[in-house]
């Protein structure tokens, strides 16, 4: 495992996750720069605009390590046909920028961390998840598939590791953003069925686990980002409740989800994904939260 400091270059820096990790890795002593779409402010932002124009590959140089967390926001509803393209586009295209600018570079970065998400597995209720398992059905499956074929074109000697993100539990958005709100205003309740596996990990160890993972030299391709002990879905809506003092009285069902959501309900809010990190633990990592309660609790 890699000790010395490292020059670290994030793509989708100004993020839900990106924000408390490009400070995470200053923390940790790496030297970090960051791609922006706007005129840069600083020595170390570079700008970008993916699918429209090629990124120097001289933005590279000296780069040991890329991180890619760019795209559209899931949480935006509804999915439009217009919104689903950006959806996909954001990824594809710009994880296809950075992998041609590192193609094109004369030394290229020796890690590509690029973005993924439980989605890849589509819904797997009878199915424990590991980091191997094959992906899955739907709308979200299929973009996880392109978004890592693009990353996988990284040149030879890159170490490329897919980070398959689940529902992210931390405070100011991820799966928080919409439950808070509908729960503070006492419309907390279970969502379908509940027992649909939420692959949840707290904020603090998906930081934790992309800068543990900048160094772990013999992790490469897919890896589960996802609590140690899985949970499902009423347990992490009815502890925002308890955490809220609001109260759990309603049950949402699945074909009301649908009618407000569409098949967003389906591939977000329903489906199943009992994932387990087993790379990330055989790496050495120390999850902070080991439960979705106390993910739960840390965020208020």
């Amino acid at each position: 495992m890699t000790s010395q400091p490292l020059s670290v270059l994030v793509a989708g820096a100004s993020g839900f996750i990106g924000t408390p990790l490009v400070r995470a890795l200053r923390e940790a002593g790496h030297h970090v720069s960051t791609l922006v779409r706007r005129e840069p402010r600083t020595p170390t932002e570079f700008r970008w605009a993916p699918g429209e124009r090629p990124l120097d590959p001289a933005v590279l140089d000296g780069a040991d390590v890329v991180v890619n967390l760019s795209g559209a926001n899931l949480g935006k509803l509804p999915w439009t046909d217009s919104y689903r393209h950006a959806i996909r586009s954001s990824r594809v295209d710009a994880t296809t920028t950075l992998v041609d600018a590192m193609r094109a570079a004369t030394t290229p970065p020796r890690v590509f961390l690029s973005g993924s998400a439980s989605g890849v597995y589509g819904d797997r209720p009878a199915d424990v998840l590991d980091d191997d398992a094959s992906s899955g059905s739907g709308f979200l499956a299929d973009v996880c598939t392109a978004w890592e074929a693009a990353a996988r074109r990284a040149p030879d000697g890159v170490r490329v590791v897919l980070l398959r993100t689940g529902i992210v539990i931390g405070q100011g958005g991820g799966a928080l953003a919409p439950l808070v709100p509908l729960t503070k205003a006492g419309g907390g309740g279970r969502l379908g069925t509940g027992g649909q596996w939420w692959p949840w990990i707290a904020l603090e160890d998906e930081v934790g686990a992309i800068v543990h993972l900048v160094t772990a030299d013999d992790v490469s391709g897919p890896v589960n980002l996802s609590g140690p002990e899985p949970a499902v879905a009423d347990r992490i809506t009815k502890r925002v409740a308890e955490d809220l003092h609001r109260p759990y009285l309603f049950r949402v069902p699945a074909f009301a989800l649908r009618r407000l959501l569409g098949d967003a309900a389906d591939e977000m809010l329903l489906s199943n994904q009992r994932m387990v990190p087993a790379k990330l633990l055989d790496s050495g990592y120390t999850f902070r939260y080991t439960r979705a309660e106390d993910a739960v609790d840390a965020a208020f």
